[in-house]
């Protein structure tokens, strides 16, 4: 739902183009002057602004400018009066979208509000587009130099049956690299499997990777290929190759040597074609100084490594990444990101990478209503970090109160008698507390 502010220092004419507005479910703020306004702009972002020329203070063109120069993609509708149109023509000039002349019908400038607040979602849309195109590499997202250094190994060695170990946090997009790897590959057509080295036990991890034959163990009832076998004329990819037992390291690295190897419990030998992808967020080679991981099979998955920049060493792909999560869990929805969550985009230093990344976008989204909406993160976090001392519990506190009032303010389309029922607080402690942090609400 769009975020229109009304910056007009008569009563009547604020009110009945707010109440307008409102029945047409825009969410409307209002402001008596410029001054008012341009406090509500500098915390809030709004889709756009109708400003009257004449202003107590600070005038409807100083108004302007200050839009143009502080805010993004904020769109101004000027009101002049009649006789003053060569101030609505500077307006214009000026970085103004449209005007009005008072005196003017409401669906006069309810459709110009309509026409613009429809041509800045086709301009987001079509940002959105061109940043996807020029920032997609197979699966991956992302135009910073760390993650185009990892877009050019993975061409470099794509073509080729070269082992490769990818290394990276947790989080950080291992499984996707793999995958791309095998997009971009001769290999495409054929399967792409994975095996999840973790997630087995000891007992079943050499059956999963090569498979049994019949009566090999209890409970063996029938033949069974492993991943190994399954992955023939694809790519397997060692999700955590780390957690593989030495025992079973010597078998995978025998394999890797001569491409061979037995299903559990059989004696005949098995040539597969098959490329393969290694991963970890461990240290392998201190596994190796503990003798916790064959240095032999470290040399042999390290041919190519390629190793992922946790998110906080790709800051400027956070918002990048977030814009294409919400457009992957919208559905027939339209999502947009505050300037307020745009910020913790940047300011965050993300320890869960781009996994906690796409899951706050998914849990924003999924506390969302409506059908366009700004997403704030702030409401969506499950916590954030904190150092937390004496010093600094009150800067806290007073985060969570403004973002529970913004929310309240948000829900009641600015009004402020509904905002304090929703926060179960006096309108006159709601007043102070509006004053407080330099917010706005309507009186009525």
């Amino acid at each position: 739902m769009e975020k229109i502010l009304i910056v007009e220092d008569e009563e009547n004419i604020r009110e009945i183009l707010a109440r307008s507005l409102r029945e047409k479910k825009y969410l409307v703020e209002t402001a008596p002057d410029g001054e008012t306004a341009a406090s509500a702009l500098a915390v809030r972002e709004f889709d756009l602004v109708i400003s009257d020329l004449k202003l107590p203070g600070r005038s409807g063109l100083e108004l302007l400018d200050w839009i143009k120069e502080n805010t993004h993609d904020t769109a101004v509708i000027i009101m002049t009066a009649f006789g003053s149109i060569e101030n609505a023509v500077e307006a214009i000039k000026r970085g103004a979208d449209d005007y009005v002349v008072k005196p003017f019908h409401l669906d006069e400038i309810e459709v110009k509000i309509d026409r613009l607040i429809q041509e800045k979602r086709l301009l987001e849309k079509n940002r959105y587009l061109q940043e996807e195109s020029d920032a997609r590499f197979g699966s991956l997202v992302g135009s910073s130099p760390a993650i185009r250094e990892v877009f050019h190994k993975i061409d470099q060695v794509a073509a080729t049956d070269t082992t490769v170990l990818i290394t990276g946090e947790t989080g950080t997009g291992k499984e996707l690299v793999a995958h791309t790897l095998h997009q971009r590959s001769p290999r495409a057509a054929g399967p792409f499997i994975i095996a999840h080295c973790a997630a087995y036990s000891q007992n079943l991890i050499e059956s999963e990777l090569f498979g049994h034959e019949r009566g090999a163990f209890t409970g063996a009832v029938g033949q069974r290929k492993g991943r190994l076998e399954l992955s023939h004329q694809g790519t397997l990819f060692l999700d955590e190759l780390g957690e593989i037992p030495l025992d079973i390291q010597v078998k995978l690295l025998r394999f890797l040597e001569n491409k061979t190897f037995e299903r559990v419990g059989g004696s005949e030998p098995i040539t597969v074609a098959v490329h393969v992808i290694g991963a970890t967020h461990r240290n392998l080679l201190q596994m190796v100084r503990e003798k916790q991981f064959r240095e032999d099979l470290y040399w042999r998955m390290n041919v190519f490594p390629i190793n992922l920049p946790a998110l906080k060493e790709r800051e400027e792909d956070s918002l990048l990444l977030a814009r294409h999560f919400l457009q992957t869990k919208q559905g027939n929805r339209h999502f947009t990101l505050t300037r307020f969550s745009e910020r913790l985009l940047r300011e965050y230093h993300w320890p869960g990478n781009v996994r906690e990344l796409e899951n706050i976008i998914e849990r924003a989204v999924l506390l969302s209503t409506g059908e366009t909406l700004r997403v704030d993160l702030a409401l969506a976090r499950p916590s954030e970090e904190y150092h937390l001392g004496a010093e600094n519990l009150g800067k806290i506190l007073e985060k969570l109160e403004r973002s529970l009032i913004q929310d309240a303010l948000t829900q009641s389309s600015g009004v402020q008698a509904q905002a304090a029922k929703l926060l179960g607080i006096q309108r006159s402690t709601l007043q102070y507390k509006l004053q407080k942090y330099g917010l706005i609400g309507s009186e009525s």
